[in-house]
């Protein structure tokens, strides 16, 4: 019994539970039972109780804001009708954002209409006229071109429109007065000081960044690490940032090539990558030139869509796709629900998975 003494009580267990819930969006047993230390049985009857209080939902393998009213005092959104989506690619990453809004949305009795357009896509409201148009479309989740002519057109257009909207891994504001608009994103600035503590932590204390030039989830991952570079005091000379085109852009070895004369220049010896393709490809550009991961670089992939399939799988940042999916149909629903209630802007964490492409700094 003397072990138990150290178990929390139900009632601290709830509150932790519903603490990380608040801040996360979502909880997981098996995190749940590091942070408490109490078996995974035990947190399952915490959460099915705390269902049963009206406090969450249960989801496989953990638990999501419940989407009752008990919580609101708003009535639960009717089911039936279809939300349109447009995210700018079905190749890459957000299948898995897709996957989340789908489970969530058959939850609620919702269906989903999904299309893909492109980072080219100027303007985007001609297809959103024609997704309202066409269906019974009780609101939209959309995933904008923040880079594209008519950005703001279409925030306008979206804000000005009668149907309720909720943008996925994009931040905006709607003019003149700059409100923001709701929306669910992940803290990837978060994710680039995850990163850099990592290698820290194994000892590294030369790093360096190298990012895709025009992903909107760069910039993020630009601004984290500056904070993480200003956090572990790393001098200007420590740290390098280096930006690369898409990997199917002719000039992308060369630049990749660059990169490592730079990485070799400033003796980095611990590097994180945006996105996991990049990654891949600077790894074997620089097995070719007789460089060893992760004995003389270790490296970091951002994504982790793919990261764990290369040879040697490679440690990876992983944003919360399908809770941030999961995170947008819940807001829409709400927002369904209760048109008066005040914008919801939902950040969600991601997380470090440590593989075979990182390890100590080696000082022979």
């Amino acid at each position: 019994m003397t072990d138990q003494q150290h178990v929390p009580l139900a009632p601290a267990r709830h509150a932790h539970i519903l603490a990380a819930l608040a801040r996360d969006g979502i909880v997981r047993v098996s995190q749940l039972t590091e942070e408490l230390g109490v078996a995974p049985v035990t947190l399952r009857r915490d959460l099915q109780q705390l269902e049963e209080e009206g406090r969450l939902e249960r989801v496989h393998g953990g638990a999501v804001p419940a989407s009752a009213p008990a919580l609101t005092g708003v009535a639960a959104p009717a089911t039936g009708g279809a939300i349109a989506v447009l995210v700018p690619s079905l190749a890459y990453y957000w299948p898995g954002v897709f996957r989340g809004m789908e489970a969530e949305a058959q939850r609620r009795g919702l269906r989903l209409v999904l299309r893909g357009a492109s980072y080219e896509l100027q303007d985007e409201r001609p297809v959103l006229e024609r997704l309202v148009a066409s269906d019974d479309i009780r609101g939209l989740i959309v995933a904008p071109n923040p880079d594209a002519a008519h950005a703001q057109d279409v925030v306008q257009w979206l804000a000005s429109s009668d149907i309720p909207s909720v943008f996925v891994e994009r931040d905006a504001v709607v003019l003149p007065g700059r409100e923001p608009v709701e929306s669910v994103t992940t803290d990837h600035a978060f994710g680039a000081v995850l990163a850099a503590r990592h290698l820290a932590e194994l000892g590294h204390r030369r790093l360096g960044l190298i990012v895709s030039r025009d992903s909107p989830t760069g910039r993020k991952v630009v601004k984290g690490w500056a904070a993480a570079c200003e956090e572990l005091e790393l001098g200007a000379d420590a740290h390098f940032e280096s930006l690369i085109p898409d990997r199917n852009v002719p000039g992308f070895t060369s630049a990749v090539n660059a990169a490592i004369d730079t990485a070799l220049e400033k003796g980095a010896t611990g590097l994180l990558i945006h996105p996991d393709p990049a990654a891949m490809a600077f790894i074997d550009i620089a097995l070719n030139r007789g460089l060893a991961v992760p004995e003389d670089l270790s490296v970091i992939a951002y994504d982790d869509e793919v990261a764990q399939l290369f040879t040697p799988a490679l440690t990876a940042v992983s944003p919360p796709r399908g809770a941030v999916g999961a995170a947008a149909v819940d807001l829409l629903a709400r927002r369904l629900a209760d048109p008066s209630r005040p914008v919801h802007r939902v950040t969600l964490s991601p997380t470090l998975h440590a593989r075979e492409s990182t390890a100590p700094v080696s000082h022979a």
